[in-house]
């Protein structure tokens, strides 16, 4: 079957004014398939250098809520954070699982120039995913409590994160909604609105948190109800960005059916490789809280750090995707080939500089975060050594992404769940024997080795173009 021909959709006689006229193109679709031209490097760049700004401004308001939280000097709460953060980590592992797959088939669709389906399996999609993610963010909420008990939380700890969970759970398809929305203003195109999303998002958190947490004394409800207002809002406002691409319509109930078929061929196996990382994260979670809440502690510091400090590789996942996926279905794929060599040049800038300004500043980010006891020994460990690390989380990403975008979405499967079994559990269980830091380390060599692998696999991928 060919990428730019789709399966034919089975659409009842009534329908059959609904079908899209020949050529599927739309001419007041804004700036179609814009990737297929110019520097490949530029598109990079520019792609992941406004992704990761609004990542940036997402996940810094997120380690700001953690430091608000941090003073008030209750390490119960601090703990509770790591221990909702882990549970959090599934839920947005199916939302952006989900948003691959509309990303990657929306950007194929436009680049073959079938803009008029694009839109109709994108809403249709849609449909689907705030479906699901009502379902998990119920049944999350629900189970909080026996699930925060099996990773290790106890007593105030335990209140606090099934409280947290028990008002932001039921709000997840605000998440993925807003996710989907900035995934497809990046498939036309529009990298300035898709970070202007993820900004507003930030800047109403950052401004109703303080608030909260500290002028009404709320603590974790303050910042959950912050969290709630300011998934709203990018949905809102995601609306607003998206109205002159006419990428959004009434969805149309014939079109759920295949554009599901289509879109999820790539998201179920996008949603298998991203529920593995924060899968691996419970079981490193489950270990450390062997230690003590300062442990978790420490552990939750780093997890703030890191989205922050690596925001344009993980903005690079995201990013890169409708770039490889419009020239895929232009039949460049020479430019396909291009596009991942520029990914990893780009990677292993980000993490040497990333590596350098952290060791630099390990002291003071100990202060601002009033980190004790062994969570001390925790961060210095990660800024100073073990954040090298991360560039072989960024090569398995990257390689993921050109996995996904390539027709091997089975690749990146078995890569992300092999990294979070056989390259975590037993790695984390032997360091175990050694206390936290020894986590921590096992957890490092696990990803040095499926992070490489990954990334051979994609070369020899690319090559058989």
């Amino acid at each position: 079957m060919s990428l730019t021909s789709p399966p034919p959709d089975k659409i009842s006689p009534d329908d059959l004014a609904q079908q899209e006229p020949p050529p599927e193109v739309d001419l007041k679709a804004t700036r179609p398939a814009r990737f297929v031209h110019g520097s490949i490097m530029r598109h990079v760049v520019v792609m992941a250098g406004t992704g990761a700004i609004g990542l940036m401004a997402v996940f810094a308001v997120d380690l700001l809520n953690f430091w608000y939280i941090s003073h008030l000097h209750d390490p119960a709460l601090t703990a509770a954070i790591g221990f909702a953060a882990a549970l959090g980590y599934v839920q947005v592992a199916v939302s952006i699982g989900m948003t691959i797959g509309l990303g990657a088939i929306i950007g194929r669709l436009i680049g073959a120039r079938r803009v008029i389906r694009a839109r109709r399996f994108a809403s249709a999609f849609m449909v689907v995913m705030v479906a699901v993610t009502a379902v998990l963010g119920s049944l999350t909420a629900v189970l909080a409590s026996f699930l925060l008990t099996l990773l290790g939380a106890r007593g105030e700890a335990l209140i606090q994160a099934v409280g947290f969970l028990h008002l932001v759970s039921p709000f997840l398809p605000l998440v993925c909604y807003g996710m989907a929305q900035s995934a497809l203003l990046r498939c036309v195109g529009d990298a300035r609105r898709s970070m202007q999303v993820t900004l507003v998002g930030a800047f109403v958190s950052a401004l109703l948190d303080p608030i909260l947490i500290f002028g009404f004394h709320m603590g974790l409800t303050g910042a959950a109800i912050s969290t709630i207002i300011s998934r709203g809002t990018v949905v809102a406002f995601g609306f607003y960005s998206l109205r002159n691409h006419r990428m959004l319509e009434r969805p149309r109930l014939w079109a759920i059916a295949p554009a599901t078929r289509q879109i999820g061929g790539v998201a179920l196996p996008a949603i298998a490789t991203n529920l593995a990382t924060p899968i691996g994260g419970l079981f490193t979670t489950h270990f450390m809280s062997r230690f003590g809440l300062e442990a978790i502690s420490g552990q939750a510091t780093i997890d703030r750090i890191v989205p922050v400090a690596f925001a344009f590789v993980f903005a690079l996942t995201g990013s890169v995707g409708p770039i490889m996926s419009q020239n895929l279905g232009a039949g460049k794929k020479d430019r396909v080939r291009e596009t991942l060599y520029a990914s990893l040049k780009l990677t292993a800038l980000c993490v040497v500089l990333t590596w350098a300004i952290l060791a630099a500043f390990h002291t003071p980010i100990l202060h601002l975060f009033a980190s004790k006891g062994v969570a001390i020994r925790i961060v210095t460990l990660f800024c100073c050594w073990l954040v090298a690390s991360y560039f072989f989380v960024g090569l398995l990403f990257v390689s993921n992404t050109a996995f996904n975008n390539l027709g091997h979405p089975l690749y990146s499967t078995g890569f992300n769940w092999g990294r979070a079994t056989l390259g975590t559990i037993p790695f984390v269980w032997i360091g175990s024997f050694y206390g936290p830091i020894g986590i921590l380390v096992g957890q490092s060599l696990g990803v040095v080795i499926f992070g490489s692998l990954a990334a051979l696999t994609a070369f020899r991928v690319i090559k058989r173009i």
